[in-house]
């Protein structure tokens, strides 16, 4: 499938991505990625210009990723909330802009971790609120030429978005050229009853796609229904990134926000070749 790049997320490695990440880029090149997933915890702590200098040495194709948390929430009731979260979408979508990264994913419509069993007029009144919300985002990223990727999360983390179905509604609700669907197959292995369906389900929305085990480990020593996947983004005809996402235990607090109580490879370098060779294979076939 030479239309798809594969990618790893800086997450595999560290967090949050700084100035100081910037010789990771080095070494996922090396590894043999052709494309790289920076996510932008804190924009105000990357040199932009020095992360565009790494990218034109070494020729990877980037993917900004959005991190979540209680303070970035479109569906919040306080609109000064939903107003930072938007403006924290900005920046991320000037890094975009910066670094010719045609795609902005991650779970842009909520706070992750907010899950709660709701009314069905609250709910409703926060899906409007963000898909209110991410219309104004689009309306930034079209004049960036960046297409979003709106991501579903499994229903430990969020009680919003968790199937591509619901991914894909919302996009139509958006009603925006720049809204898109991003998907993980992590998550797809709790939430889709067929996780190839779910792709084909997302259809032309699909703008990035992200892979691990079913227990967030290399890509092929777990459950993934692998030849399925591949064959469904065939189907869709997919030529965005597709990109390793896992994270380290060694950075205490990321680990402890995605619950990586244990080593998941003897390293995160061996996590990454392999995976990548696992990847490889699947798509010669």
């Amino acid at each position: 499938m030479q239309n798809i790049t594969l990618g790893a997320s800086t997450w595999l490695w560290t967090s949050p991505f700084t100035t100081q990440s910037v010789p990771l880029l080095y070494k996922i090149r090396e590894m043999g990625f052709g494309a790289v997933e920076i996510p932008a915890e804190y924009p105000e702590l990357i040199d932009a210009m020095a992360v565009r200098r790494a990218l034109e040495e070494t020729g990877l194709k980037v993917v900004v990723c959005g991190a979540f948390g209680p303070s970035r929430d479109l569906t919040h009731t306080d609109p000064s909330v939903r107003a930072g979260s938007i403006a924290y979408m900005r920046q991320c979508l000037e890094l975009c802009s910066e670094w010719n990264a045609p795609v902005f994913a991650g779970p842009m419509y909520s706070a992750v971790g907010k899950a709660r069993q709701l009314p069905e007029a609250q709910r409703k009144a926060e899906w409007d609120l963000a898909v209110r919300g991410l219309l104004e985002v689009c309306k930034i990223a079209e004049q960036q030429g960046v297409r979003l990727a709106i991501e579903p999360l499994n229903r430990f983390e969020s009680d919003l978005v968790n199937t591509a179905a619901d991914a894909r509604r919302m996009a139509e609700d958006i009603a925006h050229p720049a809204a898109g669907v991003g998907l993980d197959s992590f998550h797809m292995s709790i939430e889709e009853r067929d996780p190839g369906e779910a792709i084909r389900t997302a259809g032309t929305w699909l703008t990035h796609m992200q892979v691990s085990e079913n227990h967030r480990g290399i890509p092929g020593t777990g459950q993934t229904p692998w030849n399925s996947l591949r064959d469904a983004l065939r189907d869709v005809a997919y030529k965005g990134v597709l990109s390793i996402e896992s994270f380290t235990p060694d950075v205490q607090e990321l680990a402890g926000a995605v619950c990586i109580w244990k080593q998941l490879a003897p390293d995160q370098d061996t996590f990454g070749r392999e995976g990548l060779a696992f990847l490889q294979q699947l798509l010669k076939h």
